[in-house]
């Protein structure tokens, strides 16, 4: 049976959580982890720029390697991209949107939307909240030093938890379930959980990503041993020696650089 072939992409390492969740759907398949960190971090970044790097990227990929899926990793870049890259590429495109409808369906009270402060200010978010969330009220958080933090504790640095709870304050005590609206965010979800305690559940997309991609796939039956894990990057990681000591305990080869041509505007 033939392998297929998953390429996901994120602007920085928040994926991974992505990947993990797919890999324990799919463990058979062949992986490509694609980041821009050379435009790190997307929240701050025009829609045109985010639009051009994205595509650019993803293309030089399909170049490069034999691609049957596309998962776009980032809520920020979900909300803008998806369309453009799907009029570029003739392949199946997933990407990911904070998990407001689940959340709703989950809370009792009042649901925290946890997210970048592009994701946040997106008419996609506010029309998720407005058609899933009607009868909750939802508390918005949008704080890029987030997905700092989640950077961070990868290259085996700690969380300050103080730091974390002033960020978080403004919705401690007042929710019963936590949308962590950024795929970095479930790198630092015991850390949160931590702070916003055992009586707030969190809930994240990735379990519902990894479901759509069998979908789409089709996958009918198991392959016989291990696919393949590579990652590849468009600027030098920062902490090279850490990351790739991080991707090796998940099982992805080191670093390759993906120089991106023609989308250096950031």
């Amino acid at each position: 049976m033939n392998r297929k072939n998953i390429l996901i992409f994120d602007s920085g390492v928040g994926g991974l959580s992505v990947f993990k969740e797919i890999v324990q759907r799919l463990p058979k398949e062949n992986y490509i982890y694609l980041f821009d960190n050379e435009a790190y971090p997307y929240g701050e970044l025009a829609p045109e720029t985010l639009v051009n790097r994205t595509c650019t990227l993803i293309q030089q990929m399909m170049q490069r390697k034999v691609v049957d899926i596309v998962v776009i990793a980032c809520n920020t870049a979900s909300t803008i991209v998806l369309p453009h890259l799907r009029k570029r590429i003739d392949i199946p495109v997933v990407g990911v949107v904070p998990a407001i409808k689940p959340a709703s369906l989950l809370s009792k009270t009042a649901v925290g939307l946890i997210a970048t402060p592009a994701t946040i200010t997106r008419q996609y978010t506010h029309d998720l909240i407005r058609n899933f969330a009607t009868d909750k009220e939802v508390k918005l958080i949008g704080d890029s030093r987030l997905v700092e933090m989640a950077e961070q504790k990868l290259r085996n640095e700690r969380v300050d938890l103080q730091e974390l709870e002033l960020i978080l304050s403004p919705i401690k005590g007042k929710i019963d379930v936590a949308v962590l609206g950024c795929t970095h965010f479930p790198l630092i979800r015991e850390e949160i959980a931590l702070v916003l305690g055992n009586c707030v559940e969190l809930v994240d997309s990735g379990a519902a990503i990894a479901r759509r991609v069998e979908s789409l796939l089709e996958i009918e039956g198991a392959s016989l041993g291990q696919g393949t894990m590579e990652v590849f990057s468009s600027a030098p990681p920062f902490e090279e020696e850490a990351l790739n000591k991080t991707l090796r305990q998940l099982c992805f080869t080191p670093v390759q650089l993906l120089p991106i041509q023609g989308a250096s505007d950031h």
